[in-house]
């Protein structure tokens, strides 16, 4: 080869996030296309969580409402969130089995607490809630815990965890007055369910990593 010529480029994967992130989002819009194919309004009204009906028992839906979207809109903008924001949690966490059941079980959770906190805010809401907005919320705010060099966590105070936590709970706020957020078409917005689940993702992600060994 000639010393001079141009070294041949390695061809770059076109999907770069670890694959417990990519399960997870195929996993979501397959989630979608069965509610389609079920009936929207029937499986929103099934298995969408509200306040009133976690009261009558329906604790399921605390975690089958994440899974759940109010269109197509709706779970294309939470598919892509989650993505992006999945992305380094998941690298951070491990690709390994038990990286990945962690993954899914801190998304869960994030979500859980996400919707719970709307509940205490609006006890007797009979509106169901769906969407994956509060549990990918949670790992965006883990996502802001990894912008520093090497391999330590960002300390809660920092100021790139300041600056992200300010700037989502700005745009929740104009949620909040306004009504709207992308892909929400006409759909009401939990703007509480995603500051609970970005709250939930500060929290927990350093007991989450330490359990792992990984932090």
């Amino acid at each position: 080869m000639d010393p001079g010529a141009e070294a041949p480029r390695q061809r770059e994967p076109i999907f770069q996030a670890p694959w417990p992130a990519m399960t997870l989002a195929v996993f979501i819009l397959a989630c979608f296309g069965l509610q389609l194919w079920l009936g929207a309004d029937r499986t929103v009204t099934a298995w969408g969580f509200s306040p009133a009906g976690l009261a009558n028992g329906k604790a399921a839906t605390l975690v089958t409402a994440i899974f759940l979207h109010g269109g197509w809109g709706h779970v294309l903008a939470n598919t892509a969130f989650i993505l992006a924001f999945g992305a380094p949690v998941s690298r951070k966490m491990g690709t390994g089995p038990a990286g990945a059941l962690a993954y899914l079980l801190f998304f869960l959770l994030c979500g859980v607490i996400g919707n719970l906190v709307f509940g205490a805010l609006h006890p007797k809401e009979v509106e169901p809630l769906v969407g994956a907005s509060g549990a990918g919320s949670g790992l965006m705010a883990a996502a802001s815990l990894l912008l520093t060099p090497g391999r330590r966590l960002a300390p809660l105070f920092s100021r790139p965890v300041l600056v992200m936590a300010g700037a989502f709970l700005i745009g929740n706020v104009v949620i909040a007055f306004t009504g709207w957020a992308p892909g929400a078409g006409g759909a009401q917005v939990a703007w509480e369910a995603h500051l609970g689940g970005y709250a939930a993702g500060l929290i927990l992600f350093a007991p989450t990593l330490l359990l792992l060994r990984r932090l």
